[in-house]
């Protein structure tokens, strides 16, 4: 799938790969599945470029909309879950 990532021109190259590497593993988590310390990693690091939990709601709708897949809740279930891996259902 061809996604187009919401990105800032305002963001560094670091935090841009820091905001793609956390949608890439969202969709992983989705296609396949995903260690969850790696995907709740990549959130604080999502975090780091994008504090604003405001911004972060109008992100992750953007990227939702693209892909049909729930960042909100591949990310709760990441920090919820006892097993090691995170496996979403579309």
């Amino acid at each position: 799938m061809e996604v187009q990532y919401p990105i800032s021109i305002d963001w560094s190259k670091e935090e841009v790969i820091k905001v793609v590497t956390f949608f890439q593993l969202i969709e992983q988590a989705y296609e396949s599945g995903i260690n969850k310390g790696e995907l709740v990693r990549a959130y604080y690091g999502f975090k780091d470029v994008v504090p604003s939990k405001s911004e972060e709601k109008q992100i992750f709708k953007q990227f939702d909309k693209e892909t049909g897949y729930s960042t909100y809740h591949a990310v709760k279930e990441a920090k919820e879950t006892e097993r090691e891996k995170v496996v979403m259902n579309k």
